[in-house]
């Protein structure tokens, strides 16, 4: 008797991707699990993303009016008929075996509430230099923290039918920060697994400020949830990138020194500089190994200009919650929820 194959709903929230929305469906398409079916949701986009899915016989389902990548995943759950949901950006074109090892991995672990996959090294579409910074800086990420961790990756993530529908599904109210809030509640019921095993190729942002806004965004907008939860759950979060993004930060403010102090100070900024550049070390090495010694100065000049942007939104995220009781309980629904789960 065949192994019982149980259908996959593929959810692809899009809105403004018709780049790269050809490619991830056709990715979608060529997948060797053969139970799947696509479940296309348009946030209303402005571009011909409609045109592109039709000329690949996918039909989209509009979310009516503009409600951002939380409404569209839980609009795309809603009308998905698969046992198993999985959610894929449409800036991400999935490895043909993703879908198949996606279900294997939930079917061998029974208590994993979700599998989340990681972004190759190399982007969808080299469009800029800053876009293949991004790439690699997000795979490091991700393979570093490769295992059991407390948060979800949403570019790429398998979830049950019924766990989904179980958490609630993603808060509609969030727009940047609704993976950490979806991830917080299932960390309190279930396992996550983020896996090299489940890999896609990512269209990343191409200009220096479109990555510095989205970064200095979430880190701002995430800075209740680490307070609560007194931790960072890894990947993009994790302590190494914690340490480097402040010891930066102590440099520039460290350039103050000789002014004010004299010459000799000068050296403790550059030893500063010198150890936040130490804690990416594991970061270099893999630049080095993917793009080689010629890409590593551009590479670490912009991580600089990153790590400073994260130390900032730690900063005006951190003195936003001292101020505003309503920015501190932003997560405050997610924690109670879980918390009456587990008890």
């Amino acid at each position: 008797m065949r192994d019982h194959q149980p259908l996959v709903s593929v959810i692809v929230p899009n809105y403004n991707y018709a780049k790269s929305l050809g490619l991830c469906l056709r990715a979608i398409q060529e997948q060797d699990y053969p139970s799947l079916e696509i479940v296309l949701i348009d946030d209303c986009s402005t571009d011909d993303s409609v045109s592109v899915a039709a000329a690949l016989g996918v039909k989209a389902i509009s979310t009516g009016t503009n409600g951002g990548v939380s409404v569209a995943r839980n609009l795309g759950a809603a009308h998905a008929r698969g046992e198993i949901l999985l959610f894929v950006d449409s800036d991400v074109a999935l490895a043909p075996d993703a879908v198949s090892q996606a279900v294997r991995l939930l079917r061998a672990e029974p208590d994993l509430g979700a599998v989340c996959g990681i972004y190759d090294p190399s982007p969808l579409i080299r469009d800029s230099r800053i876009e293949e910074y991004r790439c690699l800086q997000q795979y490091y990420a991700l393979i570093s923290s490769e295992g059991r961790i407390s948060t979800v990756h949403t570019n790429t993530f398998a979830i049950r039918a019924e766990v989904f529908a179980e958490l609630g599904g993603f808060n509609p109210l969030l727009r940047h920060t609704e993976d950490q809030d979806f991830g917080l509640r299932l960390a309190m019921r279930y396992g996550a697994l983020s896996t090299s095993e489940v890999v896609g190729r990512h269209d990343n942002d191409d200009t220096l400020r479109l990555v510095l806004r989205k970064v200095y965004q979430r880190i701002y907008l995430a800075m209740p949830l680490y307070l609560r939860r007194r931790g960072l759950p890894g990947g993009y979060a994790s302590g190494p990138r914690a340490w480097a993004s402040a010891v930066c930060l102590l440099a520039v403010a460290a350039v103050l020194l000789p002014l004010l102090l004299g010459a000799a100070w000068s050296v403790v900024p550059l030893l500063l500089l010198g150890a936040g550049l130490a804690c990416d070390s594991g970061l270099y090495r893999c630049v080095v190994r993917h793009k080689g010694w010629g890409f590593l100065g551009y590479f670490m000049a912009v991580n600089v200009v990153v790590n400073l942007t994260v130390a900032v939104g730690v900063l005006a995220g951190g003195l936003q919650c001292v101020v505003s009781r309503r920015f501190r309980e932003v997560y405050d629904a997610a924690l109670s929820s879980g918390v009456t789960a587990s008890a």
